[in-house]
């Protein structure tokens, strides 16, 4: 029996490796034949560059799997989320003492300004 994480393992693989690199055998074989397959292939990495040669045609057809059945061509992640609590001791004793009376400062000065613009002209 096969575990749902390699099936899931070999869909990545298949959507992010093998998909790619067939979709540039494909595009070389319709431009020029078996000759055209091969061409360039002698290079220290030719499966990187299939690669990359078929990897926009490989978007297309996920994009395209993704439409009949999302999660077909571009395999979702299983991701771990978990919730942190927020910290919930946000009072100090030493800065509520050197606020408070700063707060009350203000006020009072607040106070003053308003009781001057509630006063008359004379």
């Amino acid at each position: 029996m096969v575990s749902n994480s390699q099936v899931d393992n070999f869909h990545l693989s298949f959507m992010e490796d093998f998909l790619p690199v067939g979709m540039a055998i494909l595009d070389r074989a319709k431009k020029g034949g078996a000759s055209k397959v091969f061409e360039g292939l002698s290079s220290d990495n030719p499966m990187a560059k299939l690669r990359g040669e078929g990897s926009a045609s490989a978007k297309l057809i996920r994009q395209k799997l993704d439409e009949i059945s999302p999660g077909l061509g571009n395999p979702a992640f299983e991701v771990e989320v978990s919730e942190t609590p927020p910290e919930t001791n946000y009072y100090y004793s030493s800065d509520y003492d050197t606020l408070a009376p700063i707060l009350r400062r203000i006020d009072d000065r607040l106070n003053l300004i308003k009781s001057h613009l509630d006063d008359p002209i004379d």
